[in-house]
C-alpha cells in the first residue's frame, strides 16, 4: 500500500474566526521547533514509507505552518505534492461527516443520544440489538464487531443495511469498547432515515457547504481526479476481501484514485458512515477551527457551543486507556 500523510494540528482556543497565515512567533510558537518536521518527514519519504505529505498547523485562529513534501503519487508517473491535494481521509469520515450530522439532528430535536437506535431503524431488534443507544454507537460501545466478515461477497448500500440488521453482537451493549465501523454504518443510516436524505447529501448541505469546504465530499467528481492522491491498486484492496491473484485479473492493476480505499465503503458504493470522505488539509483545518470556536467560524454556525462540549468531553475509558468522546478519540 502506498501511504500518504495528512497532518492537521490546531493548537489552543482561537481568538479569530478567519484562518490567516502568520509567523509562528507571533502566537508564541517556535519556527525552529516546527521545522523539525522537515527532517522527520524527509526521512520517512527516503525510507519509502510514504511518497509525500501535506502539513498545516494553526494556533489562535492563524495558520503558522503550511507546507508540502515529496510526491502526490509516484506511479505510473511522479506528481509533485500540492497544498490542494485531495486525500481519502478514511475514518475521519466518522467525526467530520457522521458524528457531526448526528449532533445537528440532536440539536433539531430529531434524534436523542439516549434513544435506542431501534427507534430509528426498527428492524434492529432481537438478541439485544434493541438495547443499543445512539450514544453507544458514537463511543464504540454498542457490542458490534469492528467490521463485517470481509470474506462474504456482496455489493450495494441496501445490501449492507440488510447485513447490519442481522449482524450479531459480539458483546452486550454498553459493556465493552470495540472500535466498530459497523456502528458508524448504523449511524449513517440513522441520518438517512431521520433527515430523508443520504449521509453525503445531508453533510454537504449542513456542514461542507456552509463551511465552504469545497473540496470535501463523498465520491469526488472525475474533474477532481488529477488532484486526488491515490491509495493503492485495486489488487491490494481485493486481497482484503479474500480474492486471490488468479481471481483479480487486469482489474487489479487499476489505481484507486478518487474511489474509496476502505473495502466495506467501496462495496457500499462509496457512501458510508465510517469511511468514504475525501478532503484537503485546508478544508479540514476549516472544520477543526469551527470546533475550536465552539461550533462556528466566520459568522457561520454549524453547532451550538453545548453540542461541541458534549461531543468533545470525555465519556469513557477504552480497554487501552484512551478516552472517547462522541465520535472523537481524545488523548
Amino acid at each position: 500500500m502506498i501511504r500518504l500523510l495528512l497532518i492537521i494540528v490546531l493548537l489552543a482556543q482561537p481568538a479569530l474566526a478567519q484562518l490567516r497565515l502568520t509567523k509562528p512567533e507571533i502566537v508564541s510558537v517556535s519556527s525552529v521547533a516546527l521545522a523539525r518536521m522537515d527532517t522527520v518527514i524527509a526521512d520517512e519519504i527516503a525510507k519509502n514509507r510514504l511518497p509525500g505529505a501535506v502539513v498545516l498547523v494553526s494556533r489562535k485562529g492563524r495558520v503558522i505552518w503550511q507546507k508540502t513534501y515529496g510526491s502526490r503519487t509516484i506511479e505510473p508517473a511522479p506528481e509533485v505534492m500540492t497544498a490542494d491535494t485531495i486525500f481519502d481521509v478514511a475514518s475521519l469520515t466518522k467525526v467530520v461527516a457522521t458524528a457531526t450530522s448526528i449532533m445537528i439532528l440532536v440539536e433539531r430535536g430529531k434524534v436523542r443520544l439516549h434513544d435506542p437506535v431501534s427507534v430509528y431503524i426498527p428492524e434492529l431488534k432481537g438478541e439485544g440489538r434493541e438495547n443499543i443507544t445512539i450514544e453507544q454507537l458514537l463511543i464504540h460501545r454498542s457490542g458490534y464487531a469492528p467490521d463485517f466478515d470481509l470474506r462474504e461477497r456482496w455489493t450495494g448500500y441496501e445490501e449492507a443495511i440488510k447485513r447490519l440488521i442481522k449482524e450479531p453482537l459480539r458483546n452486550p451493549p454498553g459493556t465493552r469498547f470495540t472500535y466498530s465501523d459497523i456502528g458508524f454504518i448504523a449511524l449513517g443510516e440513522v441520518v438517512q432515515r431521520v433527515s430523508g436524505m443520504p449521509l453525503d447529501r445531508f453533510a454537504k448541505q449542513n456542514i461542507f457547504g456552509p463551511l465552504r469546504m469545497r473540496d470535501t465530499g463523498f465520491r469526488p467528481a472525475a474533474a477532481l481526479r488529477a488532484r486526488i492522491a491515490p491509495t493503492e491498486k485495486r489488487r491490494g484492496q481485493l486481497s482484503y476481501l479474500g480474492d486471490t491473484p488468479t481471481d483479480i485479473g487486469a482489474e487489479g492493476d487499476v489505481w484507486l484514485r478518487g474511489q474509496v480505499h476502505d473495502p466495506t465503503s467501496y462495496r457500499m458504493n462509496g457512501v458510508a458512515g465510517h469511511a468514504g470522505l475525501f478532503s484537503t488539509a485546508a478544508d479540514l483545518a476549516n472544520y477543526c477551527q469551527m470546533i475550536l470556536n465552539g461550533g462556528q467560524i466566520g459568522g457561520v454556525r454549524i453547532l451550538a457551543p453545548l453540542s461541541v462540549a458534549e461531543m468533545t468531553r470525555p465519556r469513557l475509558i477504552s480497554n487501552t486507556g484512551n478516552t472517547r468522546g462522541l465520535g472523537w478519540d481524545i488523548n
